[in-house]
This record gives structure tokens, sequence and C-alpha cells, in this order.
């Protein structure tokens, strides 16, 4: 038999409910073989509040596990030697909170700190582009992020104090140019800031190298994602020698884990997920000198709502055949000397380039964040995408084409192929956040704080004051707060207004049809132009959707209003009163519709607006969507609802009606007759 190459670590994204089921479902996964974890925080955790916050109703526990301070933490890895385990956690806005608590129950546990392994995500700047879980302005972010880089390669020389995603950049639409320049552009301003800040001796800059990794995405065009990694190695290893001046060949190793894309998976005939994940994952396997450090893969039904343990089994397994059951490990690259790869990694390399030159004119990532530039960029790219599917441009395999099909035993019973958070669990979570606060010693948590905000007030690493506040029993809120206090907090720019017209309004063409449906409407009603609000109530951050409706509605002729992610109810009705709008859509994708969509509608008639429909999209289960429905929403669209300018014309039609009058539809109809 051939030697064969050690695998890559194997882990499955999991967490949710209550630190305690997480724990049995973390041991679970270990003793099925998964050789990491992969720690998924709840909103709440993400986003600095504390469960009983008004934020957080409908969202704790349902994308991930609640930590609220250090007990928790000892609840989510008990029984688990941290000092032997490689840990994953996906955190960026608090994440250096959660990694003193990681480190504080590591040493009750009494372990070596300087032993222990694993990654925080920590990467801010693609929260502002892609997945809005950021809370502090840009430059008191990239502090943290600098201070935690600083701690952990005097401290904790194993862990990897950053993560910087490319992953999360694709799925708001990023080319896979714009996926490496924007995330080495990332890596560039994190570097920068360490070098600059004088916590790390010049000759110690090798370390943080070393300790930078990735975390990358990989589509389905799965020789195009292959070739795309060659071209993140190549160009690391230009940036680490010729910018830095890392000589050692080891610290300049791309290192990445992988996350398949999301994006891609689709909510019709959903069992074809299965062979999308096992290609996503040869892109970022197959070549030996590009190839993740780690893996994890979601699940089948992810666009169904949250995996069941079995699901994510699937997936687990799925990564063990090709590792050990394959001959994969024990051949060197099989591409090199390939002349189509080598073609297509140098024109991505060079695509790539010219982007990062680009950037780095405009001040660097930083200040291309706050112009809008990027996410401008993201948001068309991402339309543009959008419009080649629904034009047929691009083929998705029972979406667009070949959509017929036999009845699937996976969703026969839709209710039970996906996980249901029980709501009882968001109360036992509370119950225990109140016991918490009410046995801490009051005095010491107040302390800490105080001493939190002082030191954020100056130059002095942060990490010293936070670990203090993690022994003094301070919960997620209170530290976010404190900085929250002394930094202020931030509204990323949304990219809808400077997004470029993707579809183009051709005559008698759906978007010419469904612009005349707006006009007409609007002149029947005696108003100007028809005003759609796009809200996101709650704490989910993922705005791609909301995004790609506004921008068609505006491309429709609509004014649109959209004031961007993170919103109460309450303002989303304050906004929608005040802009007199004609229609509410609600996005909602962590699974909080059912708490916050009835409250919008509840508020809604309070204010004494009754002839204004709530439409509502997101991954929502066909049971709650009938629910939903009965107590008032006029619509609701899942991710099988692909076509955007449809979307649109049914949004027309759903003023018309909640204004009595005809359909659009009968009305041109008895005009050509």
């Amino acid at each position: 038999m051939a030697d064969r190459d050690r695998p890559w670590l194997m882990r499955t994204y999991a967490g949710h409910s209550t630190a305690s089921d997480s724990n049995a479902l973390y041991r679970r996964n270990l003793a099925k073989g998964q050789t990491g974890l992969s720690v998924a925080f709840d909103l709440p955790t993400q986003t600095g509040y504390d469960s009983d916050h008004v934020l957080a109703r409908g969202e704790v526990g349902r994308v991930g596990v609640p930590v609220g301070h250090v007990g928790d933490m000892r609840t989510l890895f008990d029984g688990i030697p941290l000092e032997q385990t490689n840990t994953s956690m996906t955190i960026n806005a608090t994440a250096m909170w959660l990694l003193a608590l990681y480190q504080v129950v590591a040493e009750e546990q009494g372990a070596d700190i300087a032993k222990l392994t694993g990654t925080t995500q920590n990467d801010i700047v693609k929260e502002y582009l892609s997945r809005g879980t950021h809370v502090f302005p840009p430059g008191p972010s990239v502090r943290l992020i600098t201070d935690m880089i600083a701690y952990t390669v005097g401290n904790i020389p194993k862990w990897n104090p950053i993560n910087i995603c490319s992953y999360h950049l694709q799925e708001a639409g990023a080319t896979p140019v714009q996926e490496i320049a924007y995330s080495m552009c990332t890596a560039i301003a994190v570097l920068d800031a360490v070098r600059d800040s004088g916590q790390v001796p010049a000759e110690r800059m090798g370390e943080v190298v070393a300790r930078i990794s990735f975390f990358v995405n990989a589509g389905v065009r799965f020789v195009e994602e292959m070739c795309k990694m060659r071209a993140f190695n190549l160009l690391w290893e230009k940036v680490t020698r010729e910018r830095y001046g890392i000589e050692d060949a080891k610290q300049r190793r791309f290192r990445y884990g992988v996350q398949v894309n999301s994006l891609g998976l689709t909510e019709a005939q959903p069992e074809n997920n299965v062979q999308r994940i096992v290609l996503e994952m040869l892109a970022v396997t197959l070549s030996k000198d590009a190839r993740a450090r780690a893996v994890q893969l979601p699940a089948w039904n992810e666009a169904l709502g949250l995996p069941r343990p079995w699901d994510q089994q699937w997936s687990l397994r799925i990564q063990q055949v090709l590792a050990y059951e394959s001959d994969l490990l024990e051949y060197g690259d099989i591409f090199n000397g390939s002349h189509v790869v080598e073609a297509k990694t140098r024109e991505l390399l060079e695509g790539a380039e010219a982007e990062i030159a680009k950037v780095l004119e405009m001040g660097g990532v930083i200040p291309a964040v706050e112009s809008g530039y990027l996410k401008s960029n993201l948001v068309a790219s991402h339309a543009e995408r959008r419009a080649r599917i629904e034009a047929g441009q691009d083929k998705i395999v029972g979406v667009n084409c070949f959509d017929t099909t036999e009845e699937s035993p996976l969703t026969a019973n839709l209710d039970d192929a996906i996980m249901v958070v029980d709501p009882a669990s968001e109360r036992s979570v509370l119950a225990s956040l109140e016991k918490w606060r009410g046995e801490r010693d009051e005095a010491a948590a107040q302390q800490a704080l105080e001493d939190l905000k002082r030191v954020a007030a100056t130059d002095e690493n942060l990490m010293a004051a936070t670990l203090a506040c993690a022994r003094a029993g301070v919960t997620t809120g209170e530290w976010s707060f404190a900085l929250r206090a002394v930094f202020g907090e931030y509204r990323a720019p949304t990219g809808v207004g400077g997004a470029p017209v993707a579809v183009a309004s051709e005559p008698g063409g759906e978007l010419a049809q469904v612009r005349e449906a707006v006009a007409a409407t609007a002149a029947e009603l005696g108003c100007g132009k028809l005003r759609l609000l796009v809200g996101k109530p709650g704490l989910d951050g993922h705005s791609n959707g909301a995004e790609q409706i506004a921008v068609r509605a505006r491309d429709a002729g609509f004014e649109v209003v959209y004031q961007g992610i993170r919103l109460t109810p309450e303002q989303i009705v304050s906004a929608a009163v005040a802009e007199d709008v004609h229609c509410v859509g609600l996005s909602i994708l962590s699974g909080a519709h059912p708490e916050l969509v009835p409250d919008v509608i509840q508020r809604l008639r309070r204010a004494g607006v009754e002839d204004v429909p709530v439409i509502v999209g997101g991954i929502i289960p066909a049971a709650d969507a009938e629910t939903l429905k009965a107590g008032g929403v006029a619509a609701v669209f899942t991710p099988k609802d692909f076509g955007i300018t449809t979307i649109i014309g049914r949004i027309v039609d759903e003023i018309r009606l909640a204004n009595r009058l005809q359909p659009w539809a009968a009305t041109t109809t008895s005009a050509t007759s």
C-alpha cells in the first residue's frame, strides 16, 4: 500500500437551543469520527446581546448556541478536554469575548493554554459586506482584532486568532476574482495594523503571518474553484514575502479551512444538494498543493431549515468516504503541468491583483468599505448572477431546468425533514441568565466592566480586561455594551443605491410589464410612486435576498425604503407609517419569523394601517408559511421562488388587492379585449 497523507480536519458546523443540548451534539459528533469542533453561536451571542434583550426575541438558540457567560461555556464543553480538541468558533464582533471565556474554561480544566489549538473567525470586514453581525465601527473593530492577534502570539501560540473569510463574500455575490481580492485586502489591512501597532516586535511578524488562516467558499464550478485556491496560494506567497519580508517558507504557507457553498443549495429537489456538496468538496481536496486543512460540509436540507443530527452525520460520512476509501491521499498534486489549470489560475491571479491595486489606491479595505465601493460591487455581482439564473443562462437543476420530479421520500413529510428548536429552550435560557446574574458577585462584575471601559479609552491591549470580565461573571451583552459606550455602534452601507441595473427592461419583457404595472397602479392610487419598505427584523444579518428584492423593485419603478439590518418590529412599523408605504416586505432567514412577523402585523394594525399588505421571504417551512398567512401575511416567498421580477409582480398585485383594485393581469386583459 502507498503511504497516505494525513486527512484534513473534519468538522460539522453545529450548535443549537442551549449549551447543554449542543454539548450532547458535540459529543455524539466526536464519537462518529469528527476530528474537530466547529461552534455555531446564535445571533444574540454573535452581535453582543444578552438573550433577554428586545432584539434577541425569537433568535435565542435558533442558528447556534447561546453563550451568555462563562457558565454557559463550561456547560458547552463539559467532558470535552480542550487541550486535546481543535475548536473553530464562528464568531466575529464578540470574538475576543468568546476566546476569553474559552481560555477561562480551559484553565478550569487544568489545560496549558499554550497548547490550545483552534480558530476564532474574527473577520469584521466581511461582516460589513455580507454577514451583518458587526457591532463596532471599523477603527475599533480593527483594534480588537489587533489586540487579539498580539495576545495569542504571546500566550496561545498555536491558536489562529483570525480566519479571514472569503466564504461570505461569495455568498454575497462575489466573483472568484473579487473573492480572492477582497479577502486578501482584508489580510493586508490586518497585518499592517498589527505591524504598525508596535505590540509585536518586527522579528516576530513571521509568527503572526503563520497564524493567519482563511475561511474559503467552494462553489459547484469545481475546476474554477480549484484554480481559485491555487491562485490564492500563489498570491499569499507573494504578499507575505514581498510586503512583509517573511523568509520562512513554513510561515508563508497558505492555511485555509472551507465550508462548501450554501448559496447554491436549493429548496426545490433538495436531494440534488448531495451531489453539489460532493463536487464542491472535490474543489478543495483534489489539488494537494492547494488542499484545505479543515473541511466542514453543509447538510442536504439546509435550504429547508435546521439540519437534524442524522443529516449532519451524512455530510461527515461524505468526507470520510473520500478520505479513507478513495486513493486521493496517496498521490502528489495531480494537476501540476495541466495547461488548462495553469491558464485559469493565471487569469484569476491577474484579475485579483488588478482589483487589489484598485482597493489599495483608495487607502485600503477600510476606506473601500466605508465608501460603499465594495458592498456595491458585491450587490451588483449578485444581481447579475440572479439575472443569469432567471434568464436560464445559468442552469440550476431542479430549479430552472429539469424541474419535473418524482416524490422524494426525504421530503415526503416536510415537518419531519428538519429539526425544530423547542420554544421552551429560549425560556430556559432566559431563566438561567436571570439566575446567573442573581448569584454572581455583582460588585466584582461591575468593577470589571468599569475597568474594561477605562482600558478601551486608552491604547492598552483589551484582552486582559476582557479576561477579568469573564472571570467576574460578566455577560455577553454587558461586555459588548461597555465597549459600545466607548466605541459607538456602526451601520454599514447597504450597497443598494449604488448597484447598477442588472436586468434590461426590454419591450415586452417581464420587467417592462412589471414596470408598466407599477406605474399604472401608482396612477390609480393617485401617488407619484409606489413605495415598498424592505425590512430586516431581529438579528438576522443575511441581507443578500433583501438587497436583491430592493434593487429589482427600484428597477421596476418602486421607491424603496431599505434601512439595512437589525431592526426591531417597532422601528420597522415606525418607518412604514412615516414613509406612507404601500407594502411591507420582511426578510428573515434565522427562523425567528414565528415571533417577529406577527409582532409587525399587530403593530401595524394598532397604528391604524389596514390597507398595507405584509409579505415575507426567507427559509420558512411550509407549515409555518400557512400559519403566517392565516395570521394576515399576504404572501410568503422561499428559496424556491427564484424569479425576482416575478416576485415584484406579485407584490404589485398584493398592493392592488389590498386597495380593492382589479389584479393587473385582469386589467390588461380587459383593456386589450
